[in-house]
């Protein structure tokens, strides 16, 4: 994991990948159709969007300060990944909570050897947290998206929809939630495996 770590971007480096990447007309990743673009424009308005509305819950907050042993959060992503989008800055909010926690970004598909060791359900999906203690050994993984979110997408995959359908209720989903059920999952992850 160490070699991940050591050419991993910290959170500013990622955004201002992303930033860059649009300025040229393009985003991360090898798929730079139009479609994917489109995506990555969405998202960077997304992120930005969460980086002005993102209020860790308190309870939530008082745990994470109470964490005294260093963690890092490994997590694998790619601009145009719209879960991505929407879970990548509560959790880097939450790492600013408490120095001990760092978070890590790598993108996918420069890193298909990591991200085969953590597919879900047999998929490439993103964003994958890998939390990993001081000895880099994993203490537990989270991802692609809430559970309640992972739900909807296997209900809508099942039921044949489109790539713009699955977007759009995905969308709705996350707009509605406001990153509670992911600040719920965490809850729960930090008070079972950091505290």
């Amino acid at each position: 994991m160490e070699n991940y770590i050591q050419k991993a971007l910290d959170y500013p480096s990622y955004i201002k990948l992303l930033e860059e990447l649009m300025e040229q007309g393009k985003t991360t990743g090898e798929n730079q159709s139009a479609e994917m673009l489109n995506y990555a424009k969405l998202n960077l308005a997304r992120i930005h969007r969460l980086e002005k509305t993102t209020e860790i819950l308190p309870e939530l907050k008082s745990l994470i300060e109470k964490i005294n042993k260093t963690y890092t959060w490994l997590i694998i992503t790619e601009g145009w990944c719209g879960d991505a989008a929407q879970n990548i800055t509560p959790l880097y909010f939450m790492s600013l909570l408490n120095p001990n926690i760092k978070v890590a970004l790598v993108l996918r598909d420069e890193n298909l050897e990591l991200m085969d060791r953590y597919l879900t359900n047999g998929g490439r999906s993103i964003p994958k947290l890998i939390c990993l203690d001081e000895q880099l050994n994993e203490v537990f993984t989270w991802g692609p998206r809430p559970e309640a979110a992972q739900a909807l997408v296997k209900e809508l995959l099942a039921n044949k929809a489109s790539l713009e359908e699955k977007s759009l209720a995905s969308q709705k989903w996350y707009n509605a939630d406001k990153t509670v059920s992911l600040q719920n999952e965490f809850f729960e992850l930090i008070n079972k495996y950091m505290n």
